[in-house]
């Protein structure tokens, strides 16, 4: 039965309804009786909501109301239930029209994590745009800072080549001075080297 009925637009209409659903749900088994609800408030809209079609994915259950009709488990849904609904373009939000205490601090909460959530991304977007902004805005100088880096890295790779052609160079003529060096020098024999180069070193004395 219909409680309420306000036609603010053409385009909007808003009603509610206590929508019986014991007679529906005792249709089928138990554990399927919470699904029987849902259901039987979305036949319910739609024939009362004038959805011609009568497509029941054009009826939108709140959260909470489904919270409601599960509340008791499956097997035991509620039996009526209020219920506001808005129709608008076409589409039918059905809403709890009465929440407990417990709903009511459910939805406030959902409603401050909703607006913290929006102002979190309205702020990731600002920031976006200034982003775009400034890299729109110092693009050809970053262009010619990048060139400038590089002739300057390009710089410093051919005076490193340079500086370790030179290394190697004077390396090579101290190795060669220093070989020069040992021909000219005669290194003193020890004693024990002079003894061995003597031919009757290794002779044995018992084929005297």
């Amino acid at each position: 039965m219909a409680d309420k009925k306000t036609e603010t637009k053409t385009d909007r209409i808003e009603r509610e309804y206590v929508i019986p659903l014991r007679p529906e749900w005792r249709k089928v088994a138990r554990y399927k009786r919470a699904n029987k609800a849902v259901k039987a408030i979305k036949e319910f809209l739609v024939r009362h909501m004038k959805i011609r079609d009568g497509d029941l994915n054009k009826v939108k259950v709140d959260k909470l109301l489904n919270e409601a009709v599960w509340s008791r488990g499956i097997k035991h849904p509620a039996t009526k239930i209020k219920v506001r609904a808005v129709k608008e373009d076409g589409i039918v939000r059905a809403e709890l029209a009465e929440l407990t205490n417990d709903l009511k601090f459910k939805k406030a909460r959902l409603e401050k994590r909703d607006a913290k959530a929006a102002e979190i991304a309205q702020s990731k977007k600002s920031m976006m745009e200034k982003l775009k902004e400034t890299t729109a805005g110092k693009g050809p100088a970053k262009e010619e800072k990048s060139e400038a880096v590089e002739a300057e890295k390009s710089e410093k790779k051919e005076e490193t080549k340079e500086k370790e052609a030179a290394t190697v160079a004077a390396e090579e003529k101290i190795e060669k001075d220093i070989s020069k060096a040992e021909k000219h020098t005669t290194k003193p024999k020890s004693p024990k080297q002079e003894k061995n180069l003597k031919t009757d070193y290794n002779k044995s004395p018992r084929g005297r």
